[in-house]
Order: C-alpha cells, then structure tokens, then sequence
C-alpha cells in the first residue's frame, strides 16, 4: 500500500465502487484488498455460530490474480490503461455457477468434489476483468428455497442477526456482502433467489 494506509477493516467496509477508485488511484493494492477480505472471511464464517456464507474459499488463486493486477497497475503504459474498472476488486460466485479450479456444489452432496471443465459465461467475464474470486457462495440445494435453510453443507445465517434466515435461494451470496466478506456477489434468480435475500 502507498503512505495513504487504509486499515483491513476499512477496506472491508467500502463499496466496489470506492474499492475500484483507490486501487486506480493507486492508494491501495487489491492484495491488500483481497487479504482483508479473506481475514474477514475466516473471523466471521466458519464455527457453529459463524455466517457460512461460502463453501468453498479460492484464497490462492484470488492472491495471484491480485498480485498480477498490481503488478500491471505499477508497469503503467498501456496494459494498464487498458484494465477494467473493477480489475483488482474481489467477488463471490454463487455456487450454482460452474467454474474451472473450484467445487460447483450447487448446495448438493451429489456434487460433492466434481470440478467443471469450463467457465460460465458470466466467470469467463470476471476472468477477463481481472476480479478476483474468493470463493463460491452457499445456497439452498439446487437453488430449490428461499431461506438459504435447505443446503446440504448447513444453512446461512443473516449475519445482522444470526437466529435469523438470509433468504434465498442465494442466501450464500447476500449474507457475504451483508457481513462484509465480500464487496460483490454474484447470484441467480428464477423466482426471486436474489431479489429476497436483497430484501431481508
């Protein structure tokens, strides 16, 4: 980071927007970014009592391609005119969203351990953008739900209240952004998987 230090529990408290606006202006690394993020993730999620909001975390490969970002956004010219906007600033996928390198679940023990041969569309483009994924996200088994109760890996808690329901069937996703483990989340939607977890 440059002498502007921003402490890991600001930089989990700030939009993906402001996240963007300091990594471009250079203020912070998104390896500082991403690291305050998986710290955040392993305080608040795990245990009996935690959010469990992820099942699968991507710490390392997150690391790297935060470090490739900075590494460009330093070189300057060209290459680093060129990245996306939000290049640098972390996400979480949804683990009903295939992709290469991670368990897809789909909250389901009949997926257990199998690994995509390929990317989502929508990953392929977080690929190219530069986003660091941290992980896969809990859900209601095969996005059948709407509390985020029925996974077979657990239920997620609201993390505003921990006896309380995220909704679902992306749960996973909302409670990661609501209890600051991640400053973006990606979900699906058929009968309102990601619009009742944005209300409750």
């Amino acid at each position: 980071m440059t002498e502007q230090n921003t402490s890991a529990a600001t930089l989990i408290r700030l939009s993906a927007a402001q996240l963007a606006e300091k990594l471009r202006a250079r203020e912070v690394t998104a390896v500082d970014v991403v690291q305050a993020h998986l710290d955040r993730i392993a305080e608040v999620d795990g245990g009996e009592r935690g959010v469990n909001a992820y099942l699968h975390i991507n710490a390392e490969e997150a690391l790297a391609v935060a470090a490739e970002v900075d590494a460009i956004r330093a070189a300057g010219g060209p290459e680093a005119e060129a990245l996306h906007y939000l290049a640098g600033v972390p996400i979480a996928v949804k683990d009903l969203i295939v992709t290469i390198g991670q368990p897809t679940t789909a909250g389901s023990k009949i997926l257990e351990g199998w690994h995509s041969p390929y990317d989502a569309t929508v990953v392929e483009r977080l690929r190219a953008a530069k986003m660091p994924i941290l992980g896969k996200t809990n859900l209601d088994e095969f996005a059948m739900g709407s509390s985020t109760e029925h996974s077979a890996y657990g239920p997620t808690r609201n993390p505003w209240d921990l006896d309380r329901i995220p909704g679902g069937s992306g749960g996973g996703s909302a409670a990661a952004v609501a209890a600051f483990e991640a400053p973006l989340a990606l979900g699906t939607d058929t009968g309102g998987s990601i619009r009742q977890p944005g209300a409750v």
